[in-house]
């Protein structure tokens, strides 16, 4: 078992759920709320991470963050070295990859609180803070914390984008699947099946408890 990469993966998954928490939680409310002209457009591209081949969304990240990129330039000016190849390009690329994971079941949960409560307490004077904390947090939390579920295992498993991005930079940008792939590379088939197994533990985990909120979503709801 290489624990490095494992603490890796868990820290870059923790850190990717911290800051899609807040993102996601206020982009799904606008979306299911507050419909506007371009939501299909917004929704198609935050749902693009799904069907855009790893490998491909990883080349893009690459070439967005490299040191010929606004961004790499940036980067390299206020920390004094190059973003890609490093822990903090990881983490921007788990975030963008992550959006679709994040944000589609928490726009799924706000939907499906009924209007007539969200109407109720716009009329009774309820302010827009009080509807979010007394409704809607309590009504969407399933779906919120299936969001934050689904989005720490795929951070765990990313292979295609964080090899493109990061590489395999042990203590640095090796996570335990880059590790996984090394270590089948080396046959050195023990610690990889090691590996494997605790990604496909954390995977039926994340599966279990997304079925089980989502089936106390659906009987709140039904």
């Amino acid at each position: 078992m290489d624990w490095v990469a494992l603490s890796l993966s868990l820290k870059l998954g923790a850190a990717t759920v911290l800051i899609l928490l807040p993102i996601g939680f206020v982009v799904a409310r606008r979306l299911a709320f507050r419909p506007f002209r371009a939501q299909g457009l917004v929704e198609a591209l935050i749902a693009l991470p799904l069907v855009l081949p790893p490998t491909v969304l990883g080349y893009y990240l690459l070439v967005g963050l490299g040191a010929a990129s606004p961004v790499g330039q940036i980067w390299q000016a206020l920390v004094g070295r190059q973003l890609v190849f490093h822990f903090e390009a990881l983490l921007i690329a788990s975030v963008i990859a992550n959006l679709p994971f994040a944000i589609q079941p928490m726009v799924q949960a706000f939907r499906a609180i009924p209007r007539e409560v969200r109407e109720a307490a716009a009329v009774s004077g309820m302010a827009p803070l009080t509807v979010m904390r007394r409704i809607d947090l309590p009504l969407a939390w399933p779906g919120i914390v299936t969001g934050m579920v689904l989005t720490f295992a795929h951070t765990l498993g990313e292979f295609g984008v964080v090899l493109m991005v990061g590489g395999s930079l042990p203590g640095e940008t090796r996570t335990l699947s880059i590790a996984i792939y090394d270590r089948v590379q080396a046959f050195d088939d023990a610690a990889a099946h090691a590996m494997a197994a605790v990604l496909v533990a954390v995977s039926v985990a994340a599966l279990a408890t997304t079925s089980l909120l989502s089936a106390r979503l659906v009987r709140r709801h039904g």
